[in-house]
């Protein structure tokens, strides 16, 4: 599935916290195989919202919708926080 371009607070949160190779490489991924085991994609509660995230490194996941067979990544969060 293709990811949309990125809104500018969302480039901006990985450039603050120099995610954005990391970011990269997990989109690649993702575009290629969303299944892939090291993303751990997975969907968030309330599940009715139909809202996912996948993992971008151990601290960090991209928070996204699917809308009409696209991706939008809501946000970048600290998973911990």
């Amino acid at each position: 599935m293709k990811i949309k371009p990125l809104k500018s607070e969302v480039g901006k949160y990985l450039k603050k916290h120099r995610l954005e190779e990391k970011f990269r490489k997990a989109a690649e991924l993702f575009e290629q195989n969303m299944r892939h085991p090291s993303l751990n994609v997975e969907i968030l509660e309330p599940k009715n919202l139909r809202v996912y995230s996948f993992r971008v490194d151990r601290k960090y996941r991209a928070i996204f919708v699917v809308i009409d067979n696209e991706i939008e990544i809501i946000t970048v969060t600290n998973h911990y926080k």
